[in-house]
């Protein structure tokens, strides 16, 4: 609606342009708001004061033009001029209740569109390294980030998701390190505890026990059985590793979050990659040599200075793999990567960006783009929880997913901005109230399904929808008349937390209309008619709540 409402504006300038009133072409970019006061009309333009300095007229005088010039349509009423010049739109009240029509007629794909024109975009999340069970922060970036494919794929994207394990490095020698001491029967509290074992959780145990008693572990792509040698260090890294993997994918599987690709790390090694990336920046010339290790003139692209990629000990300095692991999702043909991380991830960006063009090779500057999302807070009894008991030094998503469920742990880690610190109130969570936004939505919904299940279907297929007459009926049309906006911009800012919002707002509403008006009446035109508005929130609080991998039960 709101397209085809600016393609008539556009004619009304082109019209406009053809008599005269502009001396040129006029790129209009026309822009409707949705007026925050019903009196004001249902949309809002600013056009005639954008454009009142080329037509050399007064704003409120182009307004009246603009608005003359506006070919005829069903979707408008009327056209009030306010103020300096605002256009305000009232929509045709036969406008208006199309849109439930139209949402029963397309079900789960209305507000979906193809804005993304199928471009391969691949979103990487998560990314833990093996080391561990998933913690908080990483329910966080997989809430984010499943729901940001489910946004884009909404958008037209074809959407790929990436989990990269960071199988290298210290933190692999350290868990070996750290399970060998157990299956020697060492504890942290002993006084003989390694310093190189730096994983102290009690996972760590069932690790060691897993491993001695040889085990077979079936990871996403791998299976591994154990040694059970208790001094092999790399066979206790190997089971290690695909032990912890394993423990990650049911630690996904419990918060429905899947991929379509698991990346290891270590492979940029083993194929070469690391190293073809690093000669191509020397053939470049974009390095140079100085206290015995090799640098990357980033600066050149917008850093504060200039960057080690290997040290003086032949080692490569953690954002070299990252450089080459972008070259390989931007030669797999993702011209638009989205990496949602820690906040932490901040210092690396400039890096591997520089690295990127500092390679030459068609990468658009900007790539890959980022989505960074804060600390997470955990209160329960209005005291912060800090720990695990299994994982020892840090709340685990399981942890949160056993005490108040996948659903409530998914909306509360994705209901606010990713750069803004959340808490999450564990008895929030588990309260069966209107203060849990959780609880609020799907009680909207079961009670859409508990009113319609009192309905006879057949006889209110048909309806007349001007009977919808009431402030909050209107109330509601114009909510579902926004959600396809509320999907695109979501998508564009990668901000599902809008999507969230939008639910807490159209469940507001629907509750309020539930106790206002009495939707099964004595009047079975009007019943028909208020049975087909339910029906049509029900499903958009379906759809909306499916874009965060929520559920709506009919029931609570």
């Amino acid at each position: 609606m709101k397209d085809q409402l600016q393609g008539l504006f556009q004619q009304a300038i082109d019209s406009l342009v053809s008599e005269g009133t502009f001396k040129e072409t006029i790129d209009a970019n026309i822009q409707l708001e949705r007026s925050k006061n019903l009196e004001h009309g249902d949309l809002a333009s600013n056009l005639a004061l954008m454009l009142a300095k080329k037509a050399g007229l007064p704003p409120r005088q182009l307004a009246e033009k603009i608005i003359e010039s506006l070919p005829e349509n069903p979707l408008i009423e009327k056209v009030d001029i306010a103020g300096p010049g605002f256009m305000n739109i009232f929509l045709n009240k036969s406008a208006a209740t199309a849109i439930i029509s139209q949402i029963l007629s397309e079900k789960e794909n209305f507000g979906r569109n193809n804005s993304g024109k199928g471009e391969l975009t691949q979103v990487e999340f998560v990314s833990a390294n093996p080391t561990g069970p998933l913690h908080i922060g990483h329910g966080r970036g997989a809430a984010v980030g499943d729901s940001l494919c489910r946004l884009l794929s909404a958008n037209g994207y074809d959407v790929k998701a990436e989990f990269y394990y960071n199988d290298a490095g210290a933190q692999i020698e350290t868990l070996a390190h750290s399970t060998h001491a157990r299956l020697q029967g060492l504890t942290p509290e002993d006084d003989n505890w390694p310093e190189n074992a730096g994983y102290l959780g009690e996972y760590i145990q069932d690790v060691a026990n897993s491993y001695k008693n040889k085990e077979t572990i079936h990871a996403k792509d791998i299976t591994v059985t154990a040694k059970g040698d208790p001094n092999d260090l790399d066979a206790i890294k190997h089971f290690a590793v695909a032990y912890l993997r394993h423990e990650q994918d049911l630690d996904l599987q419990a918060f429905d979050v899947g991929f379509d690709t698991f990346f290891l790390e270590s492979s940029l090694y083993t194929d070469g990659k690391v190293d073809n990336a690093v000669e191509q920046l020397i053939t470049n010339e974009k390095t140079y040599e100085k206290d015995d290790a090799l640098w990357l003139k980033t600066t050149e692209y917008g850093d504060d200075k200039d960057r080690v990629m290997k040290k003086a000990d032949g080692f490569f300095t953690y954002f070299v793999p990252d450089v080459a692991y972008h070259l390989d999702k931007w030669q797999r043909g993702f011209t638009r990567v989205i990496n949602e991380q820690g906040a932490d991830h901040h210092s690396t960006i400039t890096r591997v960006r520089a690295g990127l063009q500092a390679l030459d090779n068609g990468i658009p500057q900007g790539w890959p783009e980022y989505v960074l999302h804060q600390m997470v807070l955990v209160m329960k009894g209005g005291e912060e929880v800090k720990l695990s008991k299994r994982a020892g030094s840090y709340v685990t998503l399981r942890d949160l997913i056993d005490e108040v469920g996948r659903d409530a742990t998914r909306f509360f880690l994705v209901s606010r901005r990713p750069d803004a610190q959340l808490t999450f109130d564990i008895d929030l969570a588990k309260s069966q109230s209107n203060e849990n936004p959780v609880y609020y939505i799907q009680y909207a919904h079961a009670r859409a399904a508990s009113v319609l299940s009192k309905i006879d279907s057949e006889k209110y297929a048909t309806a007349d929808l001007s009977l919808l007459t009431t402030e909050e009926e209107t109330t509601l049309l114009k909510r579902l008349s926004q959600y396809p906006e509320v999907i695109r911009a979501a998508g564009e800012k990668l901000e599902p937390h809008q999507v969230a919002n939008y639910c807490r707002e159209l469940a507001s509403e629907f509750h309020s209309y539930y106790n206002a008006d009495k939707i099964i009446t004595d009047n079975d035109a009007l019943s028909a008619a208020r049975a087909q508005l339910v029906l049509a929130v029900k499903q958009i609080i379906i759809n909306a709540l499916g874009l965060l991998g929520v559920t709506a039960p009919d029931k609570m």
